[in-house]
Protein backbone atom coordinates (compact mmCIF):
# COMPACT_ATOMS: atom_id res chain seq x y z
CA UNK A 1 0.00 0.00 0.00
CA UNK A 2 2.74 2.26 -0.52
CA UNK A 3 2.31 5.96 -1.52
CA UNK A 4 4.64 8.08 -4.38
CA UNK A 5 4.67 11.35 -4.45
CA UNK A 6 2.28 11.21 -7.21
CA UNK A 7 -0.35 9.19 -5.35
CA UNK A 8 -0.09 11.74 -2.07
CA UNK A 9 -0.58 14.99 -4.48
CA UNK A 10 -3.92 12.83 -6.10
CA UNK A 11 -5.22 12.23 -2.67
CA UNK A 12 -4.57 15.78 -1.69
CA UNK A 13 -6.20 17.10 -4.83
CA UNK A 14 -9.33 14.92 -4.29
CA UNK A 15 -9.63 15.73 -0.55
CA UNK A 16 -9.51 19.23 -1.72
CA UNK A 17 -12.59 18.57 -4.21
CA UNK A 18 -14.59 16.21 -1.75
CA UNK A 19 -14.25 19.00 1.06
CA UNK A 20 -15.67 21.44 -1.82
CA UNK A 21 -18.69 19.23 -2.55
CA UNK A 22 -19.14 19.14 1.04
CA UNK A 23 -19.39 22.79 1.13
CA UNK A 24 -21.65 22.89 -1.93
CA UNK A 25 -24.13 20.36 -0.35
CA UNK A 26 -24.52 21.88 3.04
CA UNK A 27 -25.63 25.38 1.22
CA UNK A 28 -27.89 23.34 -0.70
CA UNK A 29 -29.83 21.36 2.34
CA UNK A 30 -29.60 24.79 4.16
CA UNK A 31 -28.85 21.92 7.39
CA UNK A 32 -26.56 19.82 8.46
CA UNK A 33 -22.96 19.14 9.91
CA UNK A 34 -19.78 21.07 8.70
CA UNK A 35 -16.63 20.73 10.63
CA UNK A 36 -16.83 16.74 11.14
CA UNK A 37 -17.09 15.82 7.35
CA UNK A 38 -14.57 18.80 6.80
CA UNK A 39 -12.27 17.35 9.21
CA UNK A 40 -12.25 13.50 7.84
CA UNK A 41 -11.91 14.36 4.23
CA UNK A 42 -8.48 12.99 4.27
CA UNK A 43 -9.36 9.56 5.82
CA UNK A 44 -12.65 9.16 3.83
CA UNK A 45 -10.00 10.37 0.39
CA UNK A 46 -7.38 7.51 1.51
CA UNK A 47 -9.58 4.80 2.08
CA UNK A 48 -12.02 5.12 -0.73
CA UNK A 49 -9.27 5.95 -3.10
CA UNK A 50 -6.20 3.72 -1.64
CA UNK A 51 -6.92 1.36 1.10
CA UNK A 52 -10.45 -0.08 1.19
CA UNK A 53 -11.05 -3.50 -1.47
CA UNK A 54 -14.61 -2.06 -2.72
CA UNK A 55 -16.19 -2.22 -6.46
CA UNK A 56 -18.64 1.22 -7.34
CA UNK A 57 -19.31 -0.66 -10.49
CA UNK A 58 -20.56 -3.71 -7.93
CA UNK A 59 -20.98 -2.00 -4.87
CA UNK A 60 -22.81 -5.04 -3.42
CA UNK A 61 -19.79 -7.60 -4.06
CA UNK A 62 -19.21 -9.91 -1.51
CA UNK A 63 -15.97 -9.65 -1.34
CA UNK A 64 -15.70 -5.95 -0.31
CA UNK A 65 -14.03 -4.43 3.14
CA UNK A 66 -16.53 -3.19 5.47
CA UNK A 67 -17.06 0.55 6.18
CA UNK A 68 -19.85 1.18 9.37
CA UNK A 69 -19.87 4.89 10.03
CA UNK A 70 -20.99 5.07 13.47
CA UNK A 71 -20.86 9.15 13.86
CA UNK A 72 -23.46 9.61 11.30
CA UNK A 73 -23.80 12.88 11.44
CA UNK A 74 -20.76 13.20 9.55
CA UNK A 75 -22.43 11.63 6.80
CA UNK A 76 -21.92 14.18 4.21
CA UNK A 77 -18.17 13.21 3.99
CA UNK A 78 -19.21 9.54 3.04
CA UNK A 79 -21.78 10.65 0.66
CA UNK A 80 -19.49 13.35 -1.30
CA UNK A 81 -16.46 10.47 -1.19
CA UNK A 82 -18.66 7.66 -2.33
CA UNK A 83 -20.35 9.77 -5.11
CA UNK A 84 -15.90 11.36 -6.46
CA UNK A 85 -15.49 7.26 -6.45
CA UNK A 86 -18.29 6.63 -9.04
CA UNK A 87 -21.04 5.04 -6.42
CA UNK A 88 -23.59 7.67 -7.83
CA UNK A 89 -23.55 10.73 -9.88
CA UNK A 90 -22.06 13.95 -8.20
CA UNK A 91 -25.23 15.97 -8.87
CA UNK A 92 -26.96 14.40 -6.48
CA UNK A 93 -25.22 15.68 -3.38
CA UNK A 94 -26.88 18.36 -3.65
CA UNK A 95 -30.54 16.65 -2.54
CA UNK A 96 -28.80 16.15 0.42
CA UNK A 97 -31.67 15.98 3.05
CA UNK A 98 -34.38 16.67 0.73
CA UNK A 99 -37.17 15.13 0.81
CA UNK A 100 -37.40 11.48 -0.82
CA UNK A 101 -34.07 11.85 -1.51
CA UNK A 102 -31.20 9.11 -0.72
CA UNK A 103 -29.30 11.19 1.33
CA UNK A 104 -30.42 11.79 4.65
CA UNK A 105 -29.06 13.55 7.51
CA UNK A 106 -27.75 10.18 8.86
CA UNK A 107 -27.47 7.50 6.47
CA UNK A 108 -30.16 5.09 6.13
CA UNK A 109 -29.74 1.52 4.39
CA UNK A 110 -33.66 1.77 3.26
CA UNK A 111 -32.82 4.95 1.15
CA UNK A 112 -29.37 4.29 0.62
CA UNK A 113 -28.10 0.88 0.39
CA UNK A 114 -24.44 1.47 -0.52
CA UNK A 115 -24.36 2.28 3.73
CA UNK A 116 -23.46 -0.98 5.73
CA UNK A 117 -25.66 0.09 8.52
CA UNK A 118 -28.05 2.88 9.05
CA UNK A 119 -26.94 5.32 11.97
CA UNK A 120 -28.62 7.91 14.23
CA UNK A 121 -28.34 6.94 17.92
CA UNK A 122 -23.83 7.40 18.48
CA UNK A 123 -22.10 5.17 20.19
CA UNK A 124 -24.14 2.05 18.19
CA UNK A 125 -21.36 1.49 15.48
CA UNK A 126 -18.82 0.10 16.76
CA UNK A 127 -21.14 -2.46 18.62
CA UNK A 128 -22.26 -3.23 14.85
CA UNK A 129 -18.81 -3.88 13.41
CA UNK A 130 -18.07 -5.65 16.39
CA UNK A 131 -20.60 -8.30 15.39
CA UNK A 132 -20.02 -8.45 11.58
CA UNK A 133 -16.52 -8.98 11.69
CA UNK A 134 -17.45 -11.37 14.82
CA UNK A 135 -20.39 -13.18 12.05
CA UNK A 136 -17.81 -13.22 9.08
CA UNK A 137 -15.13 -15.20 11.44
CA UNK A 138 -18.09 -17.37 12.37
CA UNK A 139 -18.92 -18.04 8.92
CA UNK A 140 -15.61 -17.85 7.18
CA UNK A 141 -12.94 -18.34 9.61
CA UNK A 142 -9.83 -16.66 10.77
CA UNK A 143 -8.36 -16.39 6.45
CA UNK A 144 -11.03 -14.22 5.80
CA UNK A 145 -9.81 -11.62 3.52
CA UNK A 146 -12.39 -8.84 4.58
CA UNK A 147 -11.16 -6.11 7.04
CA UNK A 148 -14.12 -4.04 9.26
CA UNK A 149 -13.32 -0.33 9.33
CA UNK A 150 -15.27 1.47 11.67
CA UNK A 151 -15.13 5.28 12.09
CA UNK A 152 -16.31 6.85 15.35
CA UNK A 153 -16.33 9.95 17.04
CA UNK A 154 -14.55 10.81 19.73
CA UNK A 155 -17.50 12.68 21.51
CA UNK A 156 -19.55 9.59 21.12
CA UNK A 157 -16.98 7.52 23.08
CA UNK A 158 -18.89 9.34 26.10
CA UNK A 159 -21.46 6.43 25.35
CA UNK A 160 -20.95 3.44 27.64
CA UNK A 161 -22.14 0.88 24.79
CA UNK A 162 -18.68 2.06 22.91
CA UNK A 163 -16.43 -0.07 26.11
CA UNK A 164 -19.00 -3.37 26.18
CA UNK A 165 -17.92 -3.40 22.70
CA UNK A 166 -14.48 -2.89 23.23
CA UNK A 167 -14.02 -5.35 25.61
CA UNK A 168 -15.91 -7.66 23.46
CA UNK A 169 -13.29 -7.17 20.51
CA UNK A 170 -10.66 -7.70 22.98
CA UNK A 171 -12.00 -10.79 24.23
CA UNK A 172 -12.90 -12.47 20.88
CA UNK A 173 -9.66 -11.06 19.06
CA UNK A 174 -10.97 -9.35 16.07
CA UNK A 175 -7.81 -8.95 14.07
CA UNK A 176 -9.73 -8.13 11.19
CA UNK A 177 -11.71 -4.99 13.19
CA UNK A 178 -10.12 -1.39 12.71
CA UNK A 179 -10.96 1.19 14.09
CA UNK A 180 -10.74 4.99 13.60
CA UNK A 181 -11.58 7.83 16.37
CA UNK A 182 -11.57 11.06 15.07
CA UNK A 183 -10.05 12.97 17.57
CA UNK A 184 -11.34 16.43 17.04
CA UNK A 185 -11.64 17.35 20.29
CA UNK A 186 -14.91 18.88 19.51
CA UNK A 187 -18.62 18.36 20.28
CA UNK A 188 -21.85 20.02 19.79
CA UNK A 189 -21.77 21.43 23.68
CA UNK A 190 -17.94 22.22 23.08
CA UNK A 191 -14.78 20.95 23.48
CA UNK A 192 -14.40 17.46 24.55
CA UNK A 193 -12.07 17.90 28.05
CA UNK A 194 -14.45 20.41 28.74
CA UNK A 195 -17.77 18.05 28.52
CA UNK A 196 -16.59 14.07 29.66
CA UNK A 197 -12.60 14.34 29.21
CA UNK A 198 -11.66 11.26 27.37
CA UNK A 199 -7.95 11.81 27.89
CA UNK A 200 -5.48 9.55 27.85
CA UNK A 201 -7.35 7.77 25.00
CA UNK A 202 -5.11 5.72 23.21
CA UNK A 203 -3.56 4.44 26.72
CA UNK A 204 -7.59 3.78 27.45
CA UNK A 205 -7.65 1.36 24.77
CA UNK A 206 -4.18 -0.45 25.59
CA UNK A 207 -5.70 -1.18 28.36
CA UNK A 208 -8.37 -2.64 27.19
CA UNK A 209 -5.99 -4.67 24.90
CA UNK A 210 -6.28 -3.13 21.71
CA UNK A 211 -3.54 -2.62 19.38
CA UNK A 212 -3.15 1.17 19.42
CA UNK A 213 -1.85 3.71 17.19
CA UNK A 214 -1.90 7.40 17.34
CA UNK A 215 -1.34 9.66 14.13
CA UNK A 216 -2.02 13.10 12.27
CA UNK A 217 -5.45 12.52 10.32
CA UNK A 218 -4.70 14.59 7.85
CA UNK A 219 -1.30 12.78 6.85
CA UNK A 220 -2.14 10.81 4.30
CA UNK A 221 1.30 8.64 4.21
CA UNK A 222 0.22 8.62 8.10
CA UNK A 223 -3.12 6.69 7.49
CA UNK A 224 -1.84 4.35 4.90
CA UNK A 225 1.03 3.29 7.60
CA UNK A 226 -0.95 3.16 10.54
CA UNK A 227 -3.45 0.98 8.19
CA UNK A 228 -0.97 -1.12 7.04
CA UNK A 229 0.38 -2.20 10.41
CA UNK A 230 -3.14 -2.93 12.02
CA UNK A 231 -3.49 -5.64 8.65
CA UNK A 232 -0.57 -6.97 10.04
CA UNK A 233 -2.08 -7.82 13.75
CA UNK A 234 -3.70 -10.76 13.49
CA UNK A 235 -4.17 -11.44 17.59
CA UNK A 236 -6.51 -8.81 18.13
CA UNK A 237 -8.24 -5.61 17.02
CA UNK A 238 -6.57 -2.52 16.13
CA UNK A 239 -7.77 1.29 16.62
CA UNK A 240 -6.01 4.43 15.02
CA UNK A 241 -6.50 7.89 16.95
CA UNK A 242 -6.74 10.38 14.03
CA UNK A 243 -6.17 13.60 15.68
CA UNK A 244 -8.07 15.97 13.11
CA UNK A 245 -8.81 19.67 12.65
CA UNK A 246 -12.17 20.09 13.08
CA UNK A 247 -13.51 22.38 9.55
CA UNK A 248 -10.45 21.92 8.12
CA UNK A 249 -9.42 23.96 5.24
CA UNK A 250 -11.89 26.85 5.84
CA UNK A 251 -9.96 29.01 8.32
CA UNK A 252 -13.19 30.55 10.06
CA UNK A 253 -14.33 26.74 10.72
CA UNK A 254 -10.96 25.30 12.17
CA UNK A 255 -11.29 24.32 15.87
CA UNK A 256 -13.71 25.80 16.09
CA UNK A 257 -16.67 23.79 18.08
CA UNK A 258 -19.62 26.36 17.03
CA UNK A 259 -19.50 24.70 13.67
CA UNK A 260 -20.11 21.09 14.65
CA UNK A 261 -23.77 21.01 13.72
CA UNK A 262 -23.77 24.30 11.00
CA UNK A 263 -23.30 25.01 7.58
CA UNK A 264 -22.30 28.14 6.10
CA UNK A 265 -24.69 30.79 5.46
CA UNK A 266 -26.84 30.39 7.84
CA UNK A 267 -26.89 32.43 10.65
CA UNK A 268 -24.07 35.12 11.41
CA UNK A 269 -22.16 34.18 14.57
CA UNK A 270 -20.41 35.89 16.95
CA UNK A 271 -17.01 36.28 16.44
CA UNK A 272 -17.49 34.77 12.38
CA UNK A 273 -17.95 36.44 9.55
CA UNK A 274 -21.27 37.92 8.47
CA UNK A 275 -23.55 34.89 7.23
CA UNK A 276 -23.57 36.50 3.48
CA UNK A 277 -19.96 35.85 3.30
CA UNK A 278 -19.50 32.70 4.70
CA UNK A 279 -20.00 30.34 1.71
CA UNK A 280 -18.03 33.18 -0.82
CA UNK A 281 -14.81 32.51 2.27
CA UNK A 282 -15.09 29.09 2.52
CA UNK A 283 -15.48 28.08 -1.44
CA UNK A 284 -12.70 30.88 -2.30
CA UNK A 285 -10.17 29.24 0.44
CA UNK A 286 -10.80 25.87 -0.59
CA UNK A 287 -10.57 25.98 -4.53
CA UNK A 288 -7.51 27.97 -3.62
CA UNK A 289 -5.97 25.48 -1.15
CA UNK A 290 -5.83 28.73 1.11
CA UNK A 291 -4.63 31.13 -1.09
CA UNK A 292 -1.96 28.98 -2.63
CA UNK A 293 -3.17 29.02 -6.35
CA UNK A 294 -5.72 30.91 -8.10
CA UNK A 295 -9.09 29.67 -8.63
CA UNK A 296 -10.58 29.10 -12.17
CA UNK A 297 -13.73 30.64 -10.73
CA UNK A 298 -11.91 34.10 -10.14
Amino acid sequence: MDLTPGKVQFLKEKANDIRISIIEMLVAAGSGHSAGPLGMADIFTTLYFHILKHDSKNPFWEERDRLILSNGHICPVMYATMAHAGYFPKSELLTLRKFKSRLQGHPHREFYPYAETSSGPLGAGLSQAVGMALADRMDNGVSSDRFFYCLVGDGELNEGQNWEAIMLAAKERLGKLIVFVDRNNIQIDGYTEDIMPLESLSHKFESFGWHTEEIDGHNFSSIVEAVGRAQAVFDGPSVIVARTIPGKGVSYMERDFKWHGAPPGISDMKGEPPKAEQVKIALHELRTLGGQIKSEHE
